[in-house]
């Protein structure tokens, strides 16, 4: 297994453990806002209803903080302060007679078992700052009619995506093998990023990565194969994606399913010259719907 990969299962076991964690912040913070007294007679100490409830939601903020929060570094960081304020509570608490010593002690224990979940959690994030919410893979193939070389050279010309993505809704070329997207985001909306070409193999590969500040993290790659007897070429495309928290469909519908309809779009275009679609008209009546494959292809 290379670094690369051990890094970004690293990475990924550690958001899974922050997303854990913020969804037992926001269990435990509704438990002290809308149970007070029974959480304070399972800890063993004194019914402080308004302070339970207090930290209710301190806990309810940082677990919300936690899950829709690319890095959640500062939501983490929140929640070892919460634990101290927790354990300086509960070590109050001792000094009352109106407390129940065996429970408060049994409390206090799994604070601080958590309180050490909490501070290596904030400190694996807050050191590996390509953490993200777990990434979306996707991985299809398709198979046109048309030679490596020729589907190689219409990729390469970004701009002409958008015929027949989708999601896509322009691509602009930079220069220096960096260009901009434009996406459709959910509602109306719009998500952009710049991109840049990391690996370029002729009429075999390419492969591009969006760069720092992009709404949406993302890379991906084409590949090029020669079909077996001469029957044209297997594309064979990766994309991963790590949306923010609060885009749960990022184009309208999951990646998953726009992917594939994508590639037969594109199929259709590098076979026939023209994208054909059905969508929102009666059975069998087909409208083009993008520019002429020749429209791109420069001589």
């Amino acid at each position: 297994m290379t670094n690369a990969s051990t890094t970004i299962m690293t990475q990924g076991k550690e958001m899974r453990l922050a997303r854990g964690l913020g969804w037992f912040s926001i269990g435990l913070g509704l438990a002290e806002i809308l149970a007070p007294g029974a959480v304070a007679r399972m800890a063993g100490i004194p019914r402080r209803k308004n302070l339970i409830r207090l930290l209710g939601f301190r806990e309810l903020a940082s677990g919300i903080g936690i899950l829709a929060q690319r890095r959640p570094t500062t939501a983490l960081w929140s929640r070892v302060g919460g634990d101290l304020m927790d354990l300086s509570v509960l070590g109050a608490a001792f000094a009352s007679e109106d407390s129940h010593k065996g429970r408060l002690g049994a409390a206090t224990a799994v604070v601080a078992g958590v309180t050490a979940l909490d501070i290596y959690c904030s400190q694996q994030v807050t050191r590996n700052p390509g953490a993200k919410n777990s990434a979306i893979h996707i991985e299809k193939s398709i198979t046109v009619n048309r030679s490596p070389e020729e589907l190689y050279a219409f990729w390469h010309q970004f701009e002409s995506l958008p015929t027949f993505m989708n999601h896509l809704e322009s691509v602009r070329n930079l220069g220096e093998n960096r260009s901009h997207w434009v996406a459709k985001g959910p509602a109306g909306t719009r998500v952009e990023w710049d991109a840049e070409i990391i690996q370029d193999k002729p009429n075999e590969l390419i492969a591009w990565r969006s760069l720092v500040g992009a709404d949406v993290d993302n890379a991906g790659s084409v590949r090029f194969e020669r079909a077996p007897g001469d029957r044209g070429t297997i594309v064979r495309i990766k994309l991963q994606y790590s949306p923010p928290a609060t885009v749960a469909k990022l184009f309208g519908e999951t990646p998953e399913k726009q992917v594939p309809v994508d590639l037969h779009h594109f199929k259709q275009l590098m076979e026939t010259g023209e994208v054909v679609k059905t969508e929102g008209q009666s059975a069998g009546r087909a409208t083009s719907t993008s520019p002429k494959y020749d429209d791109f292809v420069r001589t």
